[in-house]
């Protein structure tokens, strides 16, 4: 398993905390070399050091995913440094200031605009810019969630970009077979990060009982990159404990 990604060169946004940090350190871990990208500078070099002392090889970036031509430049500096892009996953994302507290109806214009921009367009700007550089053979892994296969009360806007983030999947997964490029999605339940403060009613639901951990989330991740889901292309990976299979 040390070697499955030996000399393969994979960019992750959203690098410096939770899936991003965890899907890193093991990508790093099986030989990968790495371009990282977030906007929060300070934990992105932190995680970068990490790899480093780890014997990893890793680039980084700090920039805005709604940015189109910061996320053209950092592509274009990975290709420039390590000669190709063999994978990328696509994790930064918001979510609304208002969760569990607006109803549809009150949901504020730009709290909604600020999740789309973030998650849909950000995603979009990196597709758009990973894909004119990879070749037969590599890999894309978005982040969606099991709020983007079913719905969730007063989190409107969350709910709203990660069913487009699981249409962008497809739509891409569609359009690239020809050139040999997978695009899938991971689809996590409450996981144990950042974007999960607080305890949600559906926390109590989860059949697992308990959480998800970022590292069971960047395990799927690993998989969808690799050879062995070659024939894996337009899915939504669901990670949850079986809280989606509830009626």
């Amino acid at each position: 398993m040390s070697h499955l990604f030996a000399n393969k060169v994979i960019a992750i946004t959203g690098a410096a905390s939770g899936i991003g940090l965890e899907t890193a350190k093991l990508l790093s871990s099986r030989g990968a070399k790495l371009s990282l990208a977030d906007v929060s500078e300070g934990p992105l070099q932190e995680v970068c050091a990490s790899i480093e002392s780890a014997g990893g090889t890793v680039i980084h970036s700090v920039l805005d995913v709604r940015d189109r031509i910061e996320v053209e430049d950092w592509i274009t500096k990975t290709v420039d440094t390590y000669g190709r892009l063999d994978g990328a996953v696509n994790l930064a994302g918001v979510q609304p200031k208002q969760v569990g507290r607006a109803k549809l109806q009150e949901v504020d214009d730009g709290d909604f605009n600020r999740v789309l921009d973030v998650n849909v367009k950000g995603t979009l700007n990196c597709l758009r810019a990973q894909l004119k550089v990879m070749v037969r053979g590599a890999a894309i892994v978005n982040a969606a969630s099991i709020f983007g296969l079913r719905g969730m009360k007063m989190n409107t806007a969350y709910v709203v970009s990660k069913h487009a983030i699981v249409g962008l999947t497809r739509a891409a997964a569609v359009e690239n077979a020809d050139k040999g490029i997978r695009v899938n999605a991971v689809a996590p339940g409450p996981t144990m990060t950042p974007m999960l403060p607080w305890k949600t009613e559906e926390s109590d639901r989860i059949p697992w009982q308990r959480a998800g951990r970022p590292l069971e989330v960047a395990e799927s991740i690993a998989w969808l990159l690799c050879d062995a889901s070659s024939y894996t292309t337009g899915t939504a990976e669901v990670i949850d404990g079986g809280l989606i299979s509830q009626a």
